[in-house]
């Protein structure tokens, strides 16, 4: 069973070693071509509200958890809101609605995919295309999950995610670091700064002061209640699965066994077969994601547990604020 590759430790030190001033001349030709696409894009509009959760570093920040809990709260308020996604690991380039019934993971991507359970979602390379389809199927607002880099779509608010857990790692564009452009550019465009997870690196007193800052952390639903006293094996293919695994721990279920795989990675017929034996030794309990619940074949999913999360915000009231900004009432 395939492990994931894990991020270059250089990418979490404050120093920069060896590795890292090597690849600095290939950080600075990447930033300098995605200034320049940047600078290139048209922007286009539509005339509903635009959010974007985007972040600044590579691999899961928790964004899709935090578009799914802010189109929670605009569809109490009732403004009809639609997802939009490039659809990342999907062989279709859209613009297309997502159909939970006809699409899978392969079509569409793990992430579009969950996230169409419970709202409509669209993907497409072309985001101005696709919100304008949106537009038309409904959409009284649009959240962007991902896009903070791309401009061909005007953003009314623009948020930047950052994991607790690891911060902005050395503070470097890729490859020398983890960032997908410098800090500073990508926080100058931004309207507010969610950190989720504990501050375990100090980003708090580093972020611009000028910007509003929300906190939250992710908890585990219902679902692990039915865990304790289980013997479990558990599994995740997400930006950092160890934060999947620390969560279940600090709810009282502690894994016998984790198995980490690639962010958005694609379950061989190898990597199910492996699974379901696992899931058929006695007393054990084999337990998941439920991001990657979606991309398990359906003879596979009756044997895993699919542990979904939730943000508890440190302000109840703050991400309610933020979305007054957008002009929707309640």
């Amino acid at each position: 069973m395939r492990i994931t590759r894990e991020a270059p430790q250089f990418w979490r030190r404050s120093t920069l070693p060896w590795p890292a001033r090597v690849l600095l001349p290939f950080s600075w030709a990447f930033g300098a071509a995605a200034a320049l696409r940047r600078l290139r894009s048209t922007t286009a509009r539509v005339d509903i509200p635009v959010l974007c959760c985007g972040n600044l570093s590579m691999g899961g920040t928790g964004k899709t958890i935090l578009v799914r809990d802010l189109a929670t709260r605009l569809a109490a308020r009732g403004a009809r809101p639609h997802i939009l996604s490039r659809g990342y690991g999907g062989r279709l380039t859209g613009p297309i609605r997502v159909d939970t019934q006809h699409h899978d993971a392969r079509d569409v991507g793990d992430e579009p995919l969950m996230l169409a359970q419970d709202f409509p979602v669209w993907i497409g390379a072309d985001r101005a295309a696709t919100a304008r389809l949106a537009r038309e199927a409904g959409a009284g607002c649009l959240l962007m999950d991902d896009g903070l880099q791309n401009l061909t779509l005007h953003q009314d608010l623009r948020l930047v995610t950052v994991d607790g857990g690891v911060g902005l790692g050395n503070g470097r564009v890729f490859p020398a670091g983890p960032l997908r452009e410098p800090a500073n550019q990508g926080f100058a465009r931004a309207d507010a700064i969610i950190l989720i997870g504990r501050d375990e690196t100090g980003m708090a007193a580093r972020l611009p002061e000028n910007l509003p800052f929300l906190a939250a952390r992710l908890i585990p639903e219902a679902t692990i209640r039915r865990l304790p006293g289980r013997q479990v094996i558990a599994f995740a293919g997400i930006g950092r699965p160890q934060k999947f695994f620390d969560m279940l721990i600090e709810a009282g279920v502690t894994p016998v066994r984790t198995l980490s795989f690639p962010d958005h990675h694609t379950y061989s017929e190898r990597d199910c077969r492996r699974l379901s034996a696992l899931a058929r030794q006695p007393g054990i309990s084999l337990v998941t994601t439920r991001k990657d619940l979606v991309k398990l074949p359906d003879w596979l999913r009756s044997d895993v547990i699919a542990i979904d999360v939730e943000l508890l915000w440190s302000d109840p009231q703050a991400p309610e604020r933020l979305l007054d900004r957008l002009g929707l009432t309640q």
